[in-house]
């Protein structure tokens, strides 16, 4: 039963990297489908997702010292993810069998007295998620033998809307921890952004000025956020008038 379920998710995922093998993702496209087991079951992603702002975020191997203590920080970050409508997905390139172990590292990293992740991790031996999302290259072979740095550019975090289309792609190599702090800035900051005309500057923390968009005239921007601040640049001579306007960070 195993077997055909595995032989399932990669028939179904086949297509799908058929169809998105001759362009690589960018921002704004809609994050591919895919059915996959993982260490909750098999999953839809697209259905798994549904209504929810998701965190996809990958793995070159299991048993890996900078993964492991990733995935510990992810599994300490339920609370706040929860309260944002994140969901957080997990990739690693090797089978659920050997996830279930390696969940055990992980937990006794994080402090937990669980007895497994507080969200699923995709089983991708066969490297069929991986290249569906542009990971790894399309003729890229499976095999046993495959070592952490042949799968080094399986690094990639995702954040992924609720319309499900891709609102960021960050690439980190195998020797840099992931700055989660800084993911959850940017998921905010999309958050916002994705509810307000605004978008935020350099260093932007929340709570912070944000910017008025371009395309807002002034009248429509001080009818909504009441008070804004033109910077005044030496562009402006030649008529490139307020374009930098900042106003404080709406609600919600």
């Amino acid at each position: 039963m195993k077997r055909f379920r595995g032989y399932l998710c990669a028939l179904f995922t086949s297509f799908s990297l058929f169809a998105a093998s001759s362009w690589a993702l960018q921002i704004g496209d809609t994050a591919p489908d895919f059915t996959a087991d993982t260490s909750q079951g098999v999953i839809n992603f697209h259905e798994w997702g549904k209504g929810k702002y998701v965190l996809l975020f990958s793995h070159p191997l299991d048993f890996t010292p900078v993964c492991s203590t990733e995935l510990a920080a992810v599994h300490n970050l339920k609370n706040q993810l929860d309260s944002m409508n994140t969901l957080a997905i997990g990739l690693s390139v090797d089978n659920v069998d050997r996830h279930t172990l390696w969940q055990k590292d992980i937990l006794k990293l994080a402090n937990s007295s669980g007895s497994e992740l507080n969200y699923p991790l995709i089983g991708d031996h066969d490297l069929n998620v991986s290249k569906l999302y542009g990971m790894l290259g399309q003729d890229t072979q499976p095999g046993a033998e495959r070592t952490a740095k042949d799968n080094k550019t399986a690094r990639t975090v995702f954040l992924i809307g609720p319309n499900q289309q891709i609102k960021m792609m960050l690439v980190y190599p195998m020797t840099t921890g992931r700055n989660f702090d800084e993911i959850l800035r940017v998921l905010k900051s999309i958050q916002l952004t994705d509810q307000h005309n605004v978008a935020t500057p350099a260093n932007w923390q929340d709570g912070d000025k944000v910017v008025v968009s371009p395309g807002m005239i002034d009248e429509d921007a001080k009818n909504k956020f009441g008070e804004i601040e033109s910077i005044l640049l030496p562009s402006a001579d030649q008529g490139q008038k307020n374009y930098l306007r900042y106003t404080h960070q709406p609600e919600g």
